[in-house]
């Protein structure tokens, strides 16, 4: 079996190559890039690449803009590292389609955590099953979204969310909960992380983005009933 490729992201070589050390023995292929441009050629010279983690603050383009650039033609998951814990970088990160966000400095094991997380969960060895709900049809191993028989592209997150939503209809969700269930870790974040997602994931879906139901105050209900 082929290594699953990893990309990384930043104009430190020594972080690189402290990230890049800790990948390998868990036997995954690192290539690396040193700015944005780097990283968006080397992603479209490698299509398998499986993740990007991708720093923030480098030159000639800085990780917002390589970010930009990748999402326009793929949905791989991204990990952004930066320097920065300012809330509103951490929000822009979220509408840019980041699936993970670390702070510097950090674990690099607890970043192979996330790392094997996002791949476990992309990967879909783990269920082989189709679900659906209304006019939305979610493929769990192919990690494919259908709505009215289209396929729709949506970000590593965005699946996680719509599949929270679709195991859980009908049930009242707060916000915390679905931090805590959909990014799978403790998340010390601001909460409204969940509305940019979830606006964008309505925006996605189209008509069936009614299906999922505001309730003020508290969080969302996912209800394929019309009221």
């Amino acid at each position: 079996m082929s290594q699953i490729k990893i990309l990384v992201v930043d104009d430190e070589s020594r972080m690189r190559k402290l990230v890049k050390d800790f990948l390998v023995r868990k036997d995954y292929m690192v290539l690396e890039a040193a700015n944005g441009e780097e990283a968006v050629d080397t992603f479209i010279e490698h299509k398998d690449i499986a993740l990007i983690i991708l720093d923030v603050m480098m030159p000639k383009m800085d990780g917002w803009q390589a970010c930009k650039e990748i999402r326009q033609f793929s949905e791989v998951p991204i990990i952004m590292l930066t320097a920065k814990s300012d809330e509103r970088d951490e929000l822009l990160g979220f509408e840019l389609g980041v699936d993970e966000y670390i702070s510097k400095p950090f674990s690099p094991k607890i970043l192979v955590a996330r790392v094997e997380a996002i791949l476990r969960r992309t990967s879909g060895t783990t269920q082989e099953e189709v679900l659906t709900a209304g006019e939305i049809e979610l493929d769990i191993a192919a990690h494919t979204v259908k709505v009215q028989g289209k396929n729709v592209e949506l970000s590593f997150k965005e699946f996680e969310l719509l599949n929270y939503f679709v195991v859980n209809q009908g049930v009242a969700l707060s916000r915390e909960k679905i931090l805590n269930n959909v990014w799978n870790y403790d998340y010390f974040g601001d909460a409204r992380t969940i509305d940019t997602h979830v606006k964008k994931l309505r925006s996605k879906l189209g008509p069936c983005g009614n299906y999922i139901k505001t309730i003020w105050g508290m969080g969302y209900k996912f209800n394929i009933d019309e009221e």
